[in-house]
Parts: structure tokens; C-alpha cells; sequence
């Protein structure tokens, strides 16, 4: 006799209808997500109907079950909400941690932008970034937020740039970039070393949401003078901080046994 509960079987039914989407498939009938999932169509249209009345499907005129995409509209808004609650919360915890000024990077475009900052009065840092836009080919955020993007289409985000010099280690060109973005991806978390600007050095990883969807990325930021020796400190925190960021938008790694 199954052990599944009744909740396991009505997830696995608004799944199975998700699948038919990804298959360009207007949703399905009960027969064919019954047949899709291998089960009796009867324990499989008892829990259609139970995940339609709570509103994660609804019935097409053609009488097939769709995914109700308000349910996913509502998600997305509830991220973004929580990134700005909990990211405040990260990024304030990063910075008493590493007295160094902590950043929350978004990507729009081919720029980065600043929508969150803790910068102690300690870090040296002047001014503020709220809202202001850099490349991101050499952002402090870029790499982390080009993290999960596919080699062909970073070079089709920065198909044209021209790659100025802003500080003395800026990448050369979109190969010089995808060169140490591998390298971030293999260490765990990015370095930014005078890429932006001289004497300014930055560790950054991305921040994923409940989809696995890189979203924002979470930056500690310093003069190099002062970052780089606490280097591998400031990045355990950095990566610590990022997980549990990551947990509340509702993200778990394959690997974790959470």
C-alpha cells in the first residue's frame, strides 16, 4: 500500500501539469497527467481538483488543468519583498563581521545596480551607490550575477561593448571576462581586483531565488590595502551570509541535506 499522502500526491499532480508547460503543452486533461504520472485517473482527478480549488491550477474552456501563473506572480513578488528585508538583514550582519562596506547588486542590462548598502564608517568608503549603475563587465557584481548565464550568452550581453579601462586590471575584452568569471565559478565566490576602480577590491556570490534563478548579488567591498589580506575571513562570511540569504527566498542546493 502507498505511504504517499494526500499532499504528496496533489503536489506531484500540479508538477506534472508544470511538466506538460515545459513540453509546450496547453496543460492536460486527467488522463493524460494520470497517464503521464502512472497513476489511477480517479486518485489523480480527486487531487486536480483539490489543487485547482486551492489555486495552483485551473481549468482551460478545453477542460485540461493549467498551472495558474498568479501563483507564480505572487512568488516573484514575495522574492523581491524578502530580498529586501533579509538582504538588509545579510547585509548588515556582513558588515559587523567584516567592517568593510557590503553591497546588494542587481543586474539590468549590461550594468549592474546598487539597491541595498551597509558601509560602517570604518570601511573608508565615501558616498554612496543606491541606485547607480556600473558595467558589468567590471562591476563588483557582474561575475556573480553572470554566474549561472552560458558562455555564448554573456558574449551576446556584451555583443558591441567597448571594454574601457576604469581601473588597471579592467578585462581586456568578453573572453578575458568569461576567463575569470570560470575561475570565480570554480573558487566559489568572484574577486574584483582593480577592476573598477584603482586600490578598490571586492569578493561577491550570487544570490539565488526559490526557482534557482541567480537574482542579486551579495558584495563585500573594500580598499585593497585592507581586503585583500583578510581575503579568505571575509570570504567564508561572505559565503555563509549568501546561503542564508539564499534559504529565505527560498532556495535549496542540490547538495544540501537541509
Amino acid at each position: 500500500m502507498s505511504r504517499t499522502s494526500s499532499m504528496g500526491r496533489g503536489v506531484k499532480a500540479v508538477l506534472a501539469a508544470g511538466e506538460r508547460h515545459l513540453r509546450g503543452l496547453p496543460g492536460g486533461t486527467v488522463a493524460e497527467i494520470a497517464a503521464d504520472l502512472g497513476k489511477d485517473r480517479s486518485q489523480v482527478s480527486r487531487s486536480l481538483r483539490t489543487a485547482e480549488q486551492e489555486g495552483f491550477l485551473r481549468r482551460t474552456p478545453e477542460r485540461t488543468f493549467a498551472l495558474d501563473w498568479s501563483v507564480l506572480t505572487d512568488a516573484l513578488l514575495l522574492t523581491r519583498r524578502r530580498l529586501a528585508t533579509d538582504g538588509t538583514a545579510a547585509l548588515e550582519g556582513l558588515s559587523r563581521e567584516t567592517d568593510e562596506g557590503c553591497f546588494l547588486g542587481v543586474l539590468s542590462g549590461r550594468s549592474t545596480v546598487t539597491v541595498g548598502e551597509s558601509v560602517p564608517a570604518s570601511s573608508r568608503l565615501v558616498g554612496s551607490w543606491l541606485g547607480r549603475p556600473y558595467p558589468a563587465y567590471c562591476s563588483d557584481a557582474g561575475q556573480a550575477l553572470l554566474w549561472e548565464t552560458p558562455d555564448d550568452d554573456v558574449r551576446k550581453i556584451f555583443a558591441g561593448v567597448q571594454f574601457q579601462q576604469h581601473g588597471p586590471n579592467t578585462p581586456a575584452d568578453v573572453e578575458d571576462f568569461l576567463a575569470r568569471l570560470r575561475n570565480a565559478r570554480v573558487r566559489g565566490y568572484s574577486i574584483v581586483d582593480e577592476e573598477a576602480e584603482p586600490g578598490l577590491y571586492s569578493l561577491a556570490v550570487p544570490i539565488r531565488d526559490f526557482r534557482g534563478d541567480v537574482v542579486a548579488a551579495l558584495q563585500v567591498v573594500g580598499l585593497k590595502g585592507r581586503l585583500e589580506p583578510s581575503r579568505s575571513r571575509h570570504a567564508e562570511a561572505l559565503v555563509r551570509q549568501g546561503r542564508w540569504l539564499e534559504g529565505m527566498l527560498g532556495w535549496r542546493s542540490p547538495d544540501s541535506h537541509a
